[in-house]
């Protein structure tokens, strides 16, 4: 999500140096406006159905590729790194499985996890 703000946002920026206006607008400016919002509603997918996220951090990396054509070198490098890692971690991120205990009452008070007698948690200093 945080990849497609400057997407968006850059070239279609005027900056102001002195009196000078540079203004980096590009005749594919609505190709970066359609990069970064999709970037966002694949970060938003990636967030709200984690149940696609390899698809959502494959595109992801796929249009953080194609930014760096179409948007002034992926808006200077940072909306291009910031895809590029997003859609990583999308595609390697897998949920985790809840942890179900047992309650405390099914197994004594002394005993370890599997049932049996906890073992002492250090040497023991008692001579035999």
């Amino acid at each position: 999500m945080l990849a497609g703000a400057p997407i968006m946002y850059i070239p279609y920026q005027t900056m102001t140096l002195g009196d000078l206006h540079i203004r980096l607008a590009t005749t594919a400016g609505a190709g970066s406006l359609i990069i970064g919002v999709l970037l966002i509603v694949l970060g938003l997918t990636m967030w709200f159905q984690p149940q696609s996220r390899v698809f959502a951090g494959v595109a992801t990396i796929l249009l953080a590729l194609v930014s760096l054509v179409v948007s002034n070198f992926g808006a200077f490098i940072v909306g291009f790194l910031l895809a590029l890692i997003g859609g990583a971690l999308g595609v390697s991120w897998a949920p985790g499985r809840p942890v179900v205990e047992e309650p405390a009452d099914e197994r004594g008070a002394d005993d370890g996890p599997s049932g049996a007698p906890a073992a002492p948690a250090g040497p023991s200093l008692v001579k035999e």
